[in-house]
């Protein structure tokens, strides 16, 4: 049975930005092929956590996904970066997939347990805490994208891949 996965990206915040990295990498993954998976895009959320969790929790509900893949750029980070966790004022989720395995064996990915304190880490926050409340046999995952070069961009596309496909199989 095929699973149904949502992928999200976010739309440029700063003036310098001609595009998100984010948004980019969904772009290319819109071209590959995934046999065991049905894949829902949500390009370009708005960066406002109440728009972009909205636009998100109404898409889970109407297609009940399998797995929920959120994606954000990070400017700073020069690694395809998977988020441990999310938190809002002193509350922590984390997510139920098993992350070391996950990221074992990929070669330009890691974790993180900071999920930059903006709009990444509230859309993350909210899809994990509607996750556990509404729909515990869903899961999600968050991961930030560096900026796209030609030096990386195979390399995270491969990544990136690796990540969907092992989380289907």
């Amino acid at each position: 049975m095929s699973k149904k996965i949502i992928l999200t990206s976010f739309s440029t915040w700063l003036s310098h930005h001609s595009s998100n990295a984010s948004d980019n990498l969904l772009e290319e993954i819109q071209q590959h092929q995934f046999q065991s998976s049905s894949l829902t895009f949500l390009r370009q959320l708005p960066v406002d956590v109440p728009q972009a969790s909205g636009r998100t929790i109404a898409a889970i509900e109407k297609i009940q996904p399998d797995l929920v893949i959120c994606c954000g750029m990070a400017e700073s980070r020069s690694l395809l970066t998977v988020e441990s966790n999310a938190t809002c004022g002193v509350d922590r989720l984390k997510t139920s997939v098993e992350l070391d395995k996950l990221v074992s064996q990929l070669s330009i990915t890691s974790l993180s347990h900071d999920a930059g304190k903006f709009v990444c880490e509230g859309l993350y926050y909210q899809v994990l805490n509607h996750l556990q409340k509404f729909q515990p046999q869903s899961q999600s995952i968050f991961v930030h994208v560096p900026v796209l070069t030609t030096g990386n961009s195979e390399q995270i596309i491969t990544d990136f891949t690796s990540i969907i496909k092992k989380l289907t199989s």
